[in-house]
């Protein structure tokens, strides 16, 4: 009896509770000091930066590669692709919760939580791009909610409520792509306002193409790349059916992600054509331009197409974390690193390092909550009780 305490105090204290539950501490910490001291006391934000790392990672980052759920759902759902069915649950629980983060790090830059409903109910702000982006937002956060439920009800046992919204699964897979489509598009036509701020490079009027595309390319992408990380550390909580499938949802995901890439560097280089900049290819800022069409999104389609001809699963995992690492790149591009080029450097925003600790912090949330669903749920592998109606 005197050895069950020590073995329990053991297995709490592992790295990854001791690593996450610093960063949460820390971040309760900066969280308080937010919300009593405001933003002033721990970010670098000014009148000339007022979005800082908080939107440009936090918000527009976090979108993107929350995009898996409604690109994995639209594939087996729409488009009958049942051979990728189990990476479904994966992909929805994903988006789900990276929306519901980049609703929860939004009050950390907006402040007043309390008064995040107020556009709906007292102000209808409807001529703003904000209010249809904060619409959609909140509409496919409701949908994600809604397909992502039946595995919590299967854990729970309610299976009347549970049939009821398997029912609507079809309904809320149209639902999902009609309302991403809006607001993944609506966040890049946020800078159509600024073309005196945003780099010409980065300036153009297909900025809602270039989010849209680029949201689908992210959602192939985070779908291998969450896969990858989930089968090294969940692998034994997978049954046989999502660890027989894996290759073929990697090699059919990375061929799609391989497509997509092409296309998205074609109209990236008609956006430099139709403004006519290719002088600008020879600057400071065109040369990192250079490295972000090229390096990350030229490159890595070639190696998708590369890993997929050659069945090289490996290759394809390692695309998807550099591919992952591009769409992060080309949003603080877009938000903050070509966004007030033109100002001096010592007026150029840097964040805080409390913001970057803030942002440590919310990633760290999702992945302790992400954690415990798929080891309590239904979400890596299917339910005894209702494998034949998956």
């Amino acid at each position: 009896m005197s050895d069950k305490p020590a073995m329990e105090v053991k297995t709490w204290l592992t790295p990854f509770n001791i690593v996450s539950g610093s960063i949460i501490i820390v971040g309760i910490v900066l969280t308080i000091l937010r919300f009593t001291m405001g933003l002033g006391a721990v970010t670098n934000l000014s009148n000339d930066n007022p979005w800082g790392l908080w939107i440009g990672f936090d918000l527009l980052v976090g979108v993107a590669l929350a995009a898996g759920g409604y690109v994995t759902s639209a594939a087996v759902y729409l488009f009958g692709m049942k051979k990728y069915h189990s990476a479904v649950r994966p992909a929805v629980l994903t988006g789900f919760l990276g929306y519901s983060l980049v609703v929860f790090a939004l009050n950390y830059d907006v402040g007043r939580p309390w008064r995040l409903p107020y556009p709906f109910i007292i102000q209808q702000g409807t001529s703003s791009l904000l209010f249809e982006v904060a619409a959609c937002v909140a509409l496919y956060l409701t949908v994600l909610f809604l397909e992502f439920v039946p595995a919590p009800l299967e854990w729970l046992g309610i299976k009347k409520v549970r049939e009821l919204a398997v029912k609507l699964t079809l309904a809320l897979t149209i639902l999902g792509v009609v309302l991403s489509t809006l607001h993944q598009s609506s966040l890049g036509a946020l800078f159509l306002i600024a073309p005196s701020k945003l780099h010409p490079l980065w300036y153009s009027p297909y900025l809602p193409v270039y989010f849209f595309v680029s949201s689908i390319i992210a959602g192939l992408s985070m779908v291998i790349f969450e896969s990858t990380l989930s089968h090294h550390f969940f692998h034994d909580k997978m049954d046989e059916t999502h660890l027989n499938e894996n290759q073929g949802v990697t090699l059919g995901f990375g061929k799609a992600a391989s497509l997509v890439l092409a296309g998205y560097f074609i109209i990236k280089v008609m956006g430099i054509a139709g403004g006519d900049n290719w002088s600008l290819l020879v600057t400071p800022y065109g040369i990192w331009f250079l490295v972000e069409l090229i390096g990350f999104v030229a490159l890595p389609s070639f190696l998708y197409a590369i890993g997929v001809r050659n069945r090289d699963v490996k290759l394809i995992k390692w695309t998807a974390a550099w591919t992952v690492i591009g769409i992060v790149i080309n949003r603080l591009n877009v938000c903050l690193i070509a966004f007030n080029w033109q100002l001096p450097s010592s007026q150029r925003y840097f964040p805080h390092w409390m913001e970057i600790a803030t942002s440590v912090f919310i990633v760290t949330v999702g992945i302790v909550i992400f954690r415990f669903i798929v080891t309590k749920m239904p979400i890596f592998y299917e339910h005894p009780e209702y494998k034949d109606v998956h």
